[in-house]
């Protein structure tokens, strides 16, 4: 049989999630149904909406505009600040609850995967039956709602999902895109952003199906290689695998698309610290240490760059990967509106494989000043035990780090929560 790739998206995740825990804390109104947002200050009208309720939806609030905008369409919004920490421990929730089902499954971002049904098909009636059990269990088991959108390939799923919201299964295969998706606004199209659609206004294209009658050599001309891509999306191509972290060979990382572009560094040290959890998990499930890091940065401009950088030795400890990825993030970062972060490591030997020493780690015999120009007494002992300690320490966060999963399996996910690296890494740089 062909592909079935399923796109399950959490409907408006932040507020959602942010909505549940208040109530499983006693709260009495559920923020979902009056308009409210996530995101930003009240007093300094800072920040901008990252997630809103279907009510505020209907005073004309959109995901990314600025705070001040949305206060000015509904004064009496009700606001809540991002809780990051608490955003990771509910998707990583969801995405243990759907590994019950296949290992097939590729997480996008923090509320987002795709899951292959194809090698699990035989076990249900049809596709979409399969698809309202799951959506439905993730009601019940968890509070929220979900969207899952089905097709032959990850594009047209994706697509899918986006239709009617929320608590939502649709359907989007190839035969069912002229009716379905070609009607639709060019803009609703995956990655035609906003300069592309103006592009393809001057072009007379306003819709999908017209992007999909264009000739592709003319949308070359004046959008490059994505224009291909874009009509290849708009005639719904796209033969691109679901990829799990089995999967990877060379390598295990997480990247997540942001629902707002950032530009503090403080939410992008946060979304780093969830994706260091998330490939130090997986490092440690699959039984690997990581000898290298790279860390990706894709901009509002969907320019990419990426910086790696070679690890003292080889870990699977959140911490080392976090203060890593930090490092590399300060060094790489412009100041520019960040679209997409991402962690990959590499290098990966087995977690059994003996510990690969450095000079450094080796005991440390004081060192005479050489009496060269430029030399201080004792300078070359005290960058010596600085290498030690950082030795040590990674291997002390890994021990630290794997102790925890241990505990999480025996007495349940929930048993241990995590501190943040964060205030520690902020504490340990404040000097």
């Amino acid at each position: 049989m062909s592909r079935i790739i399923f796109h399950i998206d959490v409907n408006s995740a932040y507020l959602s999630w942010t909505a549940v825990e208040q109530l499983k804390s006693g709260a009495a109104l559920d923020i979902r149904t009056i308009p409210a947002i996530i995101g930003g200050d009240r007093k300094s009208r800072h920040g901008v909406v990252l997630a809103k309720s279907i009510p505020a939806k209907k005073y004309g609030i959109h995901t990314g505009e600025p705070v001040a905008n949305a206060l000015r369409k509904c004064p009496d919004i009700h606001m809540e600040p991002p809780d990051h920490a608490l955003y990771h421990e509910y998707s990583r929730r969801l995405m243990e609850f759907l590994h019950t089902y296949t290992p097939d499954i590729e997480q996008v971002s923090v509320d987002e995967c795709y899951l292959d049904f194809t090698g699990i098909a035989h076990r249900y009636h049809s596709y979409v039956s399969a698809a309202f059990e799951i959506k439905d269990r993730v009601r019940e088991k968890f509070g929220f709602t979900v969207n899952i959108g089905i097709s032959s390939n990850k594009l047209l799923a994706k697509m899918a999902s986006d239709f009617e919201k929320p608590d939502r299964v649709h359907t989007l295969f190839p035969e069912e895109i002229k009716v379905k998706m070609w009607p639709l606004p060019v803009r609703e199209l995956y990655m035609a952003g906003g300069s592309s659609v103006e592009t393809l206004k001057k072009l007379g294209i306003r819709t999908i199906g017209e992007l999909a009658q264009a000739d592709p050599k003319i949308l070359e001309l004046h959008l490059k290689s994505h224009g291909r891509m874009l009509w290849n999306f708009a005639n719904g191509i796209d033969d691109s695998p679901v990829v799990t972290w089995k999967t990877e060979a060379k390598g295990i990382g997480n990247s997540t698309t942001l629902p707002a572009d950032v530009t503090e560094r403080e939410e992008a040290a946060k979304i780093l610290l969830g994706l260091a959890e998330s490939v130090g998990g997986r490092l440690r499930k699959a039984g690997q240490k990581a000898g290298m890091v790279s860390v990706e940065i894709k901009y509002a401009t969907f320019e990419t760059s990426s910086h790696q950088k070679q690890l003292f030795g080889e870990t699977a400890s959140d911490t080392v990967l976090y203060q890593a990825a930090m490092e590399l993030f300060d060094e790489l970062w412009d100041g520019r509106p960040i679209r997409l972060l991402g962690i990959r490591t590499s290098k990966l030997v087995r977690e059994d494989e003996p510990w690969q020493m450095s000079i450094f780690d080796l005991p440390q015999a004081p060192v005479k000043n050489s009496g060269k120009a430029g030399s201080v007494p004792g300078e070359e002992t005290a960058e010596a035990g600085k290498q030690e300690r950082s030795s040590a320490n990674a291997l002390k966060q890994e021990k630290l780090s794997r102790a925890l999963d241990e505990i999480r399996q025996k007495f349940g996910e929930d048993a241990v929560m995590r501190g943040s690296f964060l205030k520690r890494s902020e504490d340990d740089t404040s000097d």
